[in-house]
């Protein structure tokens, strides 16, 4: 039997590819609210709460390792539609519908979880799909 996996805290960095970094990084910052943390030629990096940020990836501009004074980060990047939630508290789904749409975000669907979750489902200027979700959507959340 292997020895029990070392502990994990969560998922801390939540990363998509984008094709225009500027479109993308001002949709979240303007109308998701996100605060970003750092950005450069190939990526912005959002506050997305606690322990927890979204990665905005200049599409193609991460193929080679990235060398940097404390050492490398290795190539990735991704394609295709991608899916991401954040988390709200549920008071705040329908604050959250109202400001989509004065932005005029179209929301795409909407859920209502069997254990009391609400999520409200829309599109990025890339057509990634991203989620509002409050807690009751998952057994941990």
């Amino acid at each position: 039997m292997p020895a029990p996996s070392p502990r994990i805290d969560g998922c801390l960095e939540t990363a998509i590819y984008v094709d225009d970094l500027a479109r993308a990084a001002g949709f979240y910052e303007k109308t998701l609210g996100l605060s970003p943390m750092y950005s450069d030629e190939r990526l912005v990096a959002f506050d997305c709460g606690p322990r927890s940020v979204l990665l905005l990836f200049l599409r193609g501009a991460t193929l080679e390792t990235v060398r940097l004074p404390g050492g490398e980060i290795p190539p990735h990047d991704g394609c295709g539609k991608l899916h991401f939630a954040l988390a709200a508290p549920d008071e705040d789904i329908e604050p959250w519908e109202r400001r989509l749409q004065a932005e005029g975000v179209a929301i795409e669907a909407r859920m209502q979880w069997p254990r009391g979750g609400r999520s409200l489902y829309f599109r990025d200027p890339d057509g990634n799909l991203v989620e509002i979700a409050s807690p009751g959507l998952w057994a941990n959340y």
